[in-house]
């Protein structure tokens, strides 16, 4: 009959080890449990095993991840694995342990080690969770919570996963329909770069030669041509040294409170901004609401984590409201930042007890609008960038053969 090795923990929080016969892994875990024993891992006899390392040893034995940081897409998969896992019965601290061994960042491989490790000494998940803000933001932290006060992880884990994939394919469209139109603006702006610092100079040599009177608009452009052979460098400085600044400057709340409202104040951009910070505020509460997470909580959470500071104030002035008795509806209209649609589906919601169901109807909405948004963006910007770029290259043009065509009158 197969050996098992096996790590458990009894009621006293004592570790023990040790080996145990069975026909299957289950059928070893099943019999532990029924000796009152908390099982922290189990696993079958190995090479390794029988050459002498000890059950603690091998439970040692790192898995070597595929690189350091933590992605989004990291995180989803850990959340779509543990919500799959615990969905199938399996423990917490063994869905841990199976994820812990094929999971690519070496950084949240050693999180997930160390959450096992801190709920081995007695702490809840959400409690381990808690030991890495940097990982797990509030939304995560409170979520677990409520999963673990209803006893219904796998669900609530199952509802993060799927906001957490739906955020991730969101924005995967997002940077999709957005890298075409830099490309474009990178291309032309160096075919412009090139044209001015390259070809007009030699133009220029051309010219020399010739005792002519260079037409207004050729002069204009060897001005620039020469403007920028001459301090191409101090200008990539300046525009790196602002770009520096101005993130600092961003990083700084006051700072990008300030920048948020420039660009929330920009023309058919700054609706778009408005959108995406409701579209991120809909999809965590109906996360939230759907969980058991109360209203007044869900909001605390929103407000931290919503990714927009201006959003986040009149957040936190809702959240008041409501703390003080008032229909969420109420402050929702007050606040000016809402559109009518969504104050009265989030009315009806109230009404009808059906909050959570239309706050996911108005962030399908505004997903649906900011996609339309951005088709409609880079099926315009292509045109516009090509007309754009044939009249600057035609005015460049332009310029370089007027003084051909003044030398061939001179002739």
């Amino acid at each position: 009959m197969p050996r098992f090795f096996y790590i458990v923990r009894n009621r006293a929080g004592n570790k023990d080890s040790g080996v145990e016969e069975g026909t299957n892994q289950e059928e070893v875990i099943s019999r532990l449990q029924a000796k009152d024993l908390i099982v922290i891992r189990v696993f079958p006899e190995s090479k390794e095993t029988v050459s002498g390392l000890s059950p603690e040893a091998l439970s040692k034995k790192e898995f070597k991840p595929k690189h350091f940081r933590i992605t989004k897409d990291d995180l989803v998969l850990y959340c779509r694995q543990l919500a799959t896992l615990l969905g199938a019965g399996v423990t917490i601290l063994k869905s841990l342990d199976i994820i812990s061994k094929q999971v690519s960042s070496r950084k949240l491989y050693t999180v997930i080690k160390d959450s096992q490790k801190n709920m081995e000494t007695g702490l809840s998940f959400h409690e381990a969770m808690v030991k890495h803000p940097s990982v797990f933001s509030e939304l995560w932290v409170n979520l677990i919570e409520s999963g673990e006060a209803s006893g219904n992880l796998a669900m609530v884990l199952d509802r993060l996963a799927t906001y957490l994939e739906r955020n991730a394919a969101f924005r995967r469209k997002i940077i999709s329909a957005l890298i075409y139109p830099v490309i474009l603006t990178v291309v032309g702006l160096g075919a412009l770069l090139f044209l001015t610092i390259k070809i007009i100079p030699t133009f220029v040599e051309l010219f020399k030669g010739f005792n002519i009177e260079l037409p207004l608009l050729t002069q204009i452009l060897v001005l620039i041509s020469t403007f920028l052979q001459k301090n191409i460098l101090i200008i990539a400085i300046i525009i790196a040294v602002s770009s520096f600044l101005l993130r600092k400057y961003i990083a700084a709340k006051s700072g990008r409170r300030k920048f948020e409202n420039f660009i929330l104040k920009l023309p058919a951009f700054g609706e778009l901004f408005r959108v995406i910070a409701v579209e991120r505020f809909t999809s965590e509460m109906s996360t939230l609401l759907e969980s058991g997470v109360p209203i007044l909580y869900s909001l605390e959470i929103a407000e931290h984590s919503v990714g927009n500071l201006t959003l986040g104030d009149i957040i936190r002035n809702i959240k008041e409201e409501v703390r003080n008795g008032k229909p969420l509806s109420q402050p929702l209209e007050k606040s000016g930042f809402f559109e009518p649609m969504v104050v009265q589906m989030v009315n009806i919601g109230e009404e009808i007890g059906e909050l959570p169901n239309m706050f996911k109807r108005l962030n399908i909405f505004y997903q649906e609008y900011i996609d339309t948004f951005l088709t409609r963006f880079t099926a315009m910007f292509e045109p516009i960038m090509l007309i754009f770029m044939g009249l600057v290259i035609g005015i460049m043009v332009i310029g370089m053969f007027l003084p051909i065509f003044k030398i061939a009158e001179i002739k």
